[in-house]
């Protein structure tokens, strides 16, 4: 849930193309000058499930955060300080749609979770008022 809320809140936090060793040395020499005055595109996370599970012993799923590849798309904003010469600058590449299916996907799991607690403690509360 972190990460989605992060990737949603940081949508807009653009900052300069990195060099990307291109057409020509002044082009190259603007674009690293640039990203060591303004801080960079904010790098989108990304959460991934993977099982522990290890033939017929049970293991659950560890979650497992890494960056988003590619980070950043080409995004025009020609007012930016720090566009390059064709006004371009790096927007972080995150997909609102998808972010909003993970917020959704976790506040459901979590409360099919809490259900399963309290199933169990109503289970287990009602084991231990059973009388001979």
């Amino acid at each position: 849930m972190n990460v989605a809320a992060s990737n949603i809140a940081n949508v807009s936090t653009t900052g300069p193309l990195p060099a990307s060793g291109g057409s020509g040395t002044s082009a190259v020499i603007g674009s690293s000058s640039t990203s060591s005055t303004y801080p960079a595109a904010y790098v989108p996370l990304r959460v991934d499930q993977v099982d522990q599970s290890s033939g017929s012993t049970p293991g659950g799923t560890i979650a497992t955060v890494s960056t988003v590849s590619p980070s950043y798309t080409a995004q025009s904003d020609p007012s930016a300080p720090f566009a390059n010469q064709d006004g371009l600058v790096a927007a972080p590449n995150v997909d609102l749609a998808s972010e909003f299916v993970q917020l959704a996907a976790a506040k459901y799991s979590f409360i099919a979770n809490a259900k399963v607690i309290q199933v169990y403690s109503e289970t287990t509360e009602s084991l231990l008022d059973i009388k001979a």
